[in-house]
């Protein structure tokens, strides 16, 4: 079966809202969508491509009227009138949390170095003003019911059908399903955790690789992340405190020249910070993803 990637999906897609619109933000309920709750609203339709394993793929976001304002409304500090419409700064705006969704998403399947994903990555085609009758008649379409802070906002997903088996928990399809089809999917370990190969499939390093083992790496650990407006880094001054969007009792990201490859937790070494791995990628997975 191939991996789910669904969990880590709907969590990238809730934390990111949340670091982006600094709302409490988590996901109530993913539904079959009912177009015709949204024939007479205008969308944002923002087309996502995926690359990975040799395959290339997309998934469209449709932002409704409601959420579109309200995205933009916030991004912008909460600050001024909530707009009734969608223009032209709303459809950046939304183009612009899509794009740090689907980046959040890639970069925390890549450091699960599942074996039938490989490397993915993602990039936003278009971003356009649409009808909600466009939606008539679409398969493979699902309603998100997000919840920011106690209000209710639709998100509506499209899948490719090439990706239907990697959301198996949404769509209920899985790559036997698709086999039907004649949908050539790789053999695939499904695993939720950073994937590590049996011993006697463990990678042997080529001898010639040997010769890279003295290269200097930059190691760093990130602690947390926060976005915030110009309007607020030009009024800081010292003392200011800076509220990151990471729980203290959250795992800190391990870090390769800029490269995620695993998590761990902050320990104390004869007095300095020192860093307990917790999960990390497989010896191919590093390689790769540093570069080597």
């Amino acid at each position: 079966m191939a991996s789910d990637l669904s969990n880590i999906f709907k969590e990238e897609l809730s934390n990111t809202l949340e670091q982006l619109l600094s709302k409490s933000s988590q996901i109530e309920a993913i539904v079959a969508l009912v177009s015709e709750n949204f024939d007479s609203t205008q969308l944002v339709e923002c087309v996502v491509k995926f690359d990975f394993k040799g395959i290339s793929s997309k998934i469209t976001f449709y932002i409704p009227t409601l959420t579109a304002t309200k995205f933009e409304y916030l991004m912008l500090g909460g600050m001024g009138d909530l707009k009734e419409h969608i223009d032209d700064e709303i459809t950046d705006a939304v183009n612009e949390i899509v794009s740090n969704i689907c980046g959040s998403f890639c970069t925390s399947v890549n450091a699960q170095g599942l074996p039938d994903i490989g490397s993915i990555k993602s990039e936003v085609k278009s971003s356009t003003i649409v009808e909600g009758s466009l939606l008539s008649g679409k398969t493979n379409i699902y309603e998100i019911i997000l919840s920011l802070d106690d209000e209710k906002l639709p998100v509506i997903i499209h899948y490719d059908d090439l990706l239907l088996p990697f959301f198996s928990s949404v769509t209920g399809i899985t790559s036997e399903d698709n086999d039907s089809k004649n949908n050539e999917i790789p053999a695939m370990v499904p695993n939720n955790n950073y994937y590590n190969p049996p011993s006697s499939q463990s990678v042997q390093t080529p001898k010639n690789l040997e010769l890279l083992y003295n290269i200097k790496l930059k190691l760093s650990v990130r602690l947390g992340t926060k976005v915030v407006l110009l309007k607020d880094i030009l009024r800081w001054d010292v003392g200011e405190i800076i509220e990151l969007e990471q729980m203290v009792n959250e795992p800190l990201e391990v870090l390769v020249n800029g490269v995620k490859i695993g998590v761990g937790e902050a320990v104390i070494v004869e007095g300095k910070f020192g860093l307990k791995i917790k999960k990390i990628g497989n010896e191919d997975f590093r390689l790769n993803h540093i570069g080597l």
